[in-house]
């Protein structure tokens, strides 16, 4: 997998941040969730001479998430590279996520929680990162779900869908209640398969419409 910014030549590079969220299946009622943020500055800018890049930060997160309502059952915060000594005196502070859904209204809570002295700067970002990951992730239990259903033959269930497009309402322009695409899915209509799975099956000679069987 390439960066998704490739360096510019023409440019001075002056600071880097990466963020990264992995989403696991434990169980049928739980995930965890990792995260990870990382600030880097290139080579010789603080220390002159320096041949190598220097991370300045680089924040872990770990949280386990109960199903189906996203609600936080523990945290781990882990302080890997930081500026000063004392930064890591905060990470328990992070404790008061334990019982909180990952749900509307959760990244107002976390800068009501860690924002400011409260807190630490990039874990507290890495948190409001890590929010959409974690609720994209339904998507995918949902399918995996799918799938276990077609091999033990079994039909997919409506109401679990419905669940899914209730979630989605008003969280983007797309999922505008009184938009044409909900209007659609109010009208019984199926929604089309996302335009990558459609590229996708299409380079393996397959048929799209197979994805809403």
């Amino acid at each position: 997998m390439s960066d998704l910014l490739p360096e510019d030549e023409g440019l001075e590079l002056l600071h880097t941040r990466q963020y990264e969220t992995k989403v696991y299946y434990v169980s049928d009622s739980e995930l965890l969730a990792r995260g990870a943020v990382r600030d880097t500055k290139p080579p010789g800018l603080y220390i002159a001479g320096d041949p190598n890049t220097l991370d300045i930060h680089e924040m872990h997160v770990e949280l386990r998430i109960g199903l189906p309502d996203l609600t936080i059952s523990s945290v781990e915060v882990l302080f890997e590279t930081h500026p000063a000594s004392t930064c890591p005196h905060i990470a328990p502070h992070y404790e008061k996520l334990v019982g909180l859904p990952i749900a509307r209204g959760f990244t107002h809570k976390v800068r009501e929680l860690f924002g400011g002295p409260r807190g630490c700067t990039h874990t507290t970002a890495l948190l409001q990162a890590m929010a959409p990951a974690v609720v994209q992730t339904m998507w995918s239990v949902n399918m995996r779900r799918k799938r276990q259903a077609e091999i033990a033959g079994e039909a997919p269930s409506t109401a679990q869908r419905d669940r899914m497009f209730a979630g989605n309402l008003n969280t983007c322009h797309v999922w505008a209640e009184d938009g044409e695409h909900v209007a659609a899915l109010r009208r019984g209509e199926l929604p089309p398969p996302p335009q990558q799975v459609v590229e996708r099956l299409e380079e393996l000679g397959r048929d799209p419409a197979e994805w809403r069987k």
